[in-house]
């Protein structure tokens, strides 16, 4: 289903942009070739590939996913070396997509997953034991500890992929919270190295990590019954995010903001191809839908087979949606 995106990016922005909307007399995509791109974490096909299914209705030649780190995907998608992806996370990667030309390259309407959260998590037995429930806690050595699983007296927080901006945000919270002599981010491939947190979890010993959602974490480690969300004490972003105000209107601060999930598509293409925009625009995929087939890859069924039949059963079950999405989407194209 994907490859690796090779170095050098070999695709000719000149195709992409030569490929126009077809008339209203047949399919919108007829002859458009669309190259879909996303990040090296598997539990993001689903929702991509869903949109790809979306895009094969209309008409599209939808080659086969290829897999790319974040800032390599903007700069593709910018360039028109590729067609779009389905996991803009805003605002954790306002910088990445700034830097890549913003609004004047990329084409991004409607919201595809709203209410992804994020944050720090620690096992219950432990917040309970030992009352902690800020982030901050961890500046006093004796509560850090605990959680040192190297020997090195500091507490090895699971973080994320090298690259990502959680990492960067993690990176600065750590140190404007004074946590430095104390904390260390561990990062690595996510899924490796919270794999190594979850054994450590069933073998009773305690676990600090990052999570978000939609994924398969916070379906094995439930918030409230294994696991709980730390606050931290106060908002602390790097980059353009620095101002940032993450306090919930609960008054609680996790240290990261909500985010929404947006598809987004070279501005220029999306421009040729009013249908394939359309679509782009109206898609929404329930955050609860995410998770639960994101455990379900997590339980096993990860092939590239098994996440096609997962977006046939979505597809199959949610039917009157899905047409109405490529409904709506070709009469854009007989619109223009």
């Amino acid at each position: 289903m994907k490859k690796t995106f090779p170095v050098a990016l070999t695709l000719i922005s000149a195709v992409l942009m030569a490929t126009g909307s077809a008339t209203a007399a047949g399919l919108p995509g007829k002859g458009v070739t669309v190259y879909p791109v996303q990040s090296p974490l598997p539990e993001e096909s689903f929702q991509t590939e869903l949109v790809n299914r979306a895009l094969e209705k209309l008409g599209y030649d939808v080659k086969p996913t290829k897999e790319v780190d974040y800032n390599v995907a903007y700069t593709a998608i910018s360039e028109g070396d590729a067609t779009y992806m389905a996991v803009n996370w805003e605002p954790l990667q306002n910088d990445m997509y700034n830097s890549a030309g913003g609004d004047k390259k990329f084409y991004r309407k409607g919201t595809y997953i709203s209410g992804a959260a994020q944050g720090y998590l620690i096992d219950k037995k432990t917040a309970d034991k030992y009352h902690i429930t800020d982030l901050s806690q961890l500046k006093d050595p004796k509560i850090a500890k605990l959680f040192d699983s190297t020997g090195n007296g500091k507490a090895d927080l699971t973080g994320c992929n090298p690259g990502w901006n959680c990492g960067a945000v993690i990176a600065t919270q750590i140190k404007a919270y004074g946590l430095s002599n104390t904390v260390e981010q561990n990062q690595g491939n996510y899924s490796a190295i919270i794999a190594e947190t979850l054994a450590r979890y069933k073998a009773g010993k305690p676990v600090l990590y990052y999570a978000w959602t939609p994924y398969w974490v916070s379906f094995v480690l439930k918030p409230g019954k294994d696991v709980v969300w730390l606050t931290v004490p106060f908002s602390a972003n790097p980059g353009g995010l620095k101002g940032l105000d993450t306090t919930l209107p609960n008054g609680k601060n996790y240290g990261f903001s909500v985010n929404n999930e947006h598809i987004v598509a070279n501005k220029a293409w999306a421009d040729k191809n009013p249908a394939a925009a359309k679509l782009f625009a109206i898609m929404k995929l329930p955050l609860e839908d995410v998770n639960a087939q994101n455990l379900r890859m997590h339980e096993g069924q990860d092939s590239a087979q098994d996440v096609q039949q997962q977006v046939d059963g979505w597809i199959k079950a949610h039917q009157s949606t899905f047409d109405g999405w490529v409904k709506q989407a070709m009469a854009a194209a007989n619109q223009s």
